[in-house]
């Protein structure tokens, strides 16, 4: 199905939410929405926001957020100072602040077709315009398949030690957004 970005509602899942039919290829997000979500919300360990279309009944993707930091690993000084890099030096911290997206699940009726870089994108404007909290990175823990794709909107790898597991861990500076 296409589409209509128009007739797309996001919401903050909550205790009372109805969560819609939804199913991805990947069936620990799919899981993860129906048996964790809500209890990851209630323990305060991330925030999920389900985008459905207003007129229909399912879910057409949702995301999760929770705040996380990089910080310095003395076994990896290169990496290290590729972030200081683009930090002035009376900034440069051992952490720096991020938000990291814990799952985000697009429906498969409507899987390549923008909606995983819509809401990155939101995302990305949000925690670089709005300014309700110091927050330098997005990180994400990317399963192996999902790194293209992360890679295609601006991510990079933090370290090549994981190049070998399911996960690559992966950060946005948000300063090349708004720049």
């Amino acid at each position: 199905m296409k589409i209509d970005y128009n007739n797309l509602r996001q919401s903050q899942l909550n205790e009372d939410s109805d969560i819609k039919p939804f199913k991805c290829a990947d069936a620990d997000l799919n899981e993860f929405l129906f048996e964790d979500a809500k209890h990851f919300q209630k323990e305060l360990m991330a925030v999920t926001y389900i985008i459905e279309y207003v007129d229909r009944n399912h879910t057409v993707a949702y995301f999760s957020l929770l705040a996380d930091k990089i910080t310095f690993n003395p076994e990896e000084k290169g990496v290290w100072n590729r972030f200081n890099r683009n930090i002035p030096n009376s900034k440069r911290r051992r952490s720096y602040p991020a938000v990291k997206v814990g799952r985000l699940a697009v429906n498969e009726d409507y899987s390549r077709q923008g909606i995983g870089t819509f809401i990155l994108d939101n995302i990305k404007y949000i925690f670089s315009n709005v300014k309700r909290l110091g927050c330098r990175f997005i990180t994400v823990d990317a399963l192996k398949v999902a790194t293209p794709f992360y890679e295609r909107n601006g991510f990079q790898f933090i370290t090549n030690s994981d190049k070998d597991d399911e996960t690559r861990l992966m950060f946005f500076d948000l300063k090349n957004f708004i720049s």
